[in-house]
């Protein structure tokens, strides 16, 4: 099948970008790395009658180091957050999930603005850039603004990004000398997670000080683990202490029951994932 016919517009800043989504509404869609919506228009499950590029708004693009935070432009592909030497300094998980996405082939094409703007539970860049405090800035008809990362995912699907907005970069507080494990479970190479974990540690003396867990398809958006993270507060970075603090991780939860595995089942891999993640990222 192929999609419907559109327009296709390729803006090279964001301000156009933004007239040309105003002049359309919501017979418009943003395309970025084209992972999430062309397959669905391919199926014919969205048909948009005017499809805006942003591939070629190189201010979108990159990471830099902003002082206390790195900031990541939205359109900046995968591979390049694996790759970059600030991420992997400052914010250790958001690198080793971004080597999990898919394969390369993707990770080149999928951007990292694009894979949170879609907001799918099941995705694999959410939950570190809330077990990180990472912030969303977004751009409107009405300016600029700052969304925390717990207030942007809404539900299945469905965020804090409005209609005429477009996500323009990433800020992610700097975890300098923080060890970090992203800890994902899959039947098959390339899947989407069945659960995945997110885990930054700072860790000192063989103990555990700080901790930062956020848990992926366990719900209808990503979940901080907050009370497992002031279990883990103190903890001896060991097998049996480690495991004993996460135990609870699932408490809360709402995972769903579907062919790859029913919600006590995802429970059960939650405790299970966030012990290795924790212990990963400790260095233990």
């Amino acid at each position: 099948m192929i999609p419907t016919e559109f327009d296709y517009h390729a803006p090279e800043s964001v301000d156009e970008a933004l007239r040309l989504l105003a002049g359309a509404g919501d017979e418009a869609k943003l395309l970025a790395g084209g992972q999430s919506l062309l397959p669905v228009m391919r199926l014919r499950m969205a048909a948009p009658e005017v499809v805006i590029d942003l591939g070629r708004i190189e201010a979108l693009r990159g990471v830099r180091d902003d002082g206390e935070s790195i900031v990541i432009g939205a359109m900046t592909p995968h591979f390049e957050v694996v790759e970059s030497a600030l991420v992997h300094e400052h914010a250790l998980v958001l690198s080793e999930a971004a080597a999990t996405v898919a394969d390369p082939q993707v990770r080149h094409r999928g951007t990292f603005g694009g894979a949170l703007a879609h907001a799918d539970p099941a995705g694999d860049m959410p939950a570190p850039v809330l077990a990180l405090g990472g912030e969303l800035v977004i751009q409107g008809p009405g300016g600029q603004r700052t969304v925390a990362a717990a207030d942007f995912f809404e539900d299945y699907f469905t965020t804090a990004l409005g209609e005429d907005e477009i996500l323009t970069e990433i800020r992610i507080p700097k975890h300098t000398g923080w060890g970090g494990h992203y800890e994902k479970f899959t039947r098959v190479a390339q899947q989407w997670s069945i659960v995945a974990v997110a885990a930054a540690v700072r860790a000192e003396g063989g103990s555990i000080t700080e901790a930062r867990v956020a848990l992926t398809n366990m719900g209808s958006v990503p979940i901080r683990a907050t009370a497992v993270e002031q279990a883990l507060a103190g903890t001896p970075a060991d097998a049996d202490s480690v495991r004993a603090a996460v135990a609870a991780v699932a408490e809360g939860t709402s995972p769903p029951s579907d062919i790859n595995g029913d919600a006590d089942y995802r429970r059960h891999l939650a405790a299970v994932l966030t012990r290795r993640a924790v212990l990963a990222a400790s260095g233990a």
